[in-house]
């Protein structure tokens, strides 16, 4: 037998088994409501388990169907969402339920390609719900299942070409178990998540060390391969908190770019960092607050904060005015009622631990 074609044969045995001792228990595990399942695929996508989890129980929570996240104000599910990132994750969600109520009857859809029709839902998603949900044939295809295949099976193709996302596709589909693929998906999930981990893997562990390709080779760092470069774009925010007595300024981040739909300070954006005296002839020149009198007091320290393709650098500029009016689009709000609107991760925690 072709020992291509007999590692082909192993490998889902191999890797069921595996699974089978090693399997971690986690709630949407638990279930096949495809609500829930569809919830905790959305959470994970670009987030680890043990960060997801505690979002996952709180949005069941305040959410335990498809209608009630449909019904929901916007900015209640931002908030329930904050501090997770990646915030489109949200919008999608939210419009999903109401896609599902709309288009559906408020009843998820059982089909891949019907979920796969649903707002932020993608192939990946899409099997993943398909297979957990209704146990159909189709393979999921992350992160984990590139990494596990590429190393094992050799794969040189960029993860990211045409070609190699062809090759990867029709791998996992031949690879997986027909028969039972909710099981199999799982297990090359955690498998990659566990053993085949992106640094560092347990090879010593490995049940496919024998066969695997890059482990017998030493080229484990190489795979999987990649041929575009992450741009990384570099960002200054300089967030002016306008205190009027209890009240301060907010504004709401509505323009098509990072953390649309929350909330922020007033913002300033420049191109490289600015001390105290530099902010004061820029706020004094761009009339700031309508030209009325304010006094800057401090600007904190730099906090560094990093995205996937961005890399911010976010001061907060402490001013005091006893002007009570702002520009049109911001919000006078007392400091005390703050935690009721959703902030980016980096403005909550000012908030939390600068503010007062």
């Amino acid at each position: 037998m072709n020992e291509i074609l007999k590692k082909q044969i192993d490998f889902p045995k191999k890797l069921l088994r595996w699974h089978s001792e090693n399997n971690r228990q986690m709630p949407w595990k638990e279930t096949t409501d495809p609500y829930k399942i569809w919830l905790s695929e959305i959470i994970l996508q670009q987030t680890r388990v043990e960060q997801g989890l505690p979002y996952y129980l709180e949005i069941v929570k305040k959410f335990p169907n498809v209608k009630d996240l449909a019904l929901a104000p916007e900015d209640e599910v931002m908030k329930v969402w904050q501090g997770l990132g990646y915030y489109t994750r949200a919008r999608n969600m939210h419009a999903a339920a109401k896609q599902i109520m709309q288009e559906y009857d408020g009843i998820f859809p059982e089909t891949y390609k019907t979920i796969l029709s649903l707002k932020g839902v993608g192939p990946y998603s899409a099997a993943a719900i398909s297979s957990f949900s209704f146990n159909l044939a189709y393979a999921v295809l992350d992160g984990n299942v590139f990494r596990v295949l590429s190393r094992i099976f050799g794969i040189a193709l960029p993860v990211d070409s045409s070609e190699g996302k062809k090759v990867f596709a029709e791998t996992a589909h031949e690879l997986l178990d027909k028969k039972n693929p909710a099981a199999y998906n799982q297990a090359i999930m955690n498998f990659g998540a566990l053993i085949c981990r992106p640094l560092n893997p347990d090879c010593l562990n490995c049940v496919f060390k024998r066969d695997c390709y890059a482990f017998n080779n030493g080229t484990i760092p190489l795979f999987p391969f990649k041929q575009k470069k992450v741009k990384v774009k570099n960002r200054w925010f300089n967030y002016v908190v306008i205190s009027n007595g209890e009240e301060v300024f907010i504004e709401r981040r509505n323009q098509n770019d990072i953390w649309q739909g929350l909330y922020q300070f007033p913002l300033i954006e420049t191109n490289t960092y600015k001390n105290i005296t530099q902010f004061k002839k820029i706020l004094k020149s761009q009339s700031f607050l309508g030209g009325k009198d304010f006094t800057l007091r401090t600007v904190s320290d730099i906090v560094k904060h990093k995205l996937t393709h961005q890399r911010i650098s976010v001061q907060f500029l402490k001013a005091e005015t006893d002007f009570v009016k702002g520009n049109s689009w911001w919000l006078s709000v007392k400091k005390n009622d703050l935690q009721r609107y959703a902030f980016p991760k980096v403005i909550a925690n000012y908030i939390e631990n600068s503010l007062y």
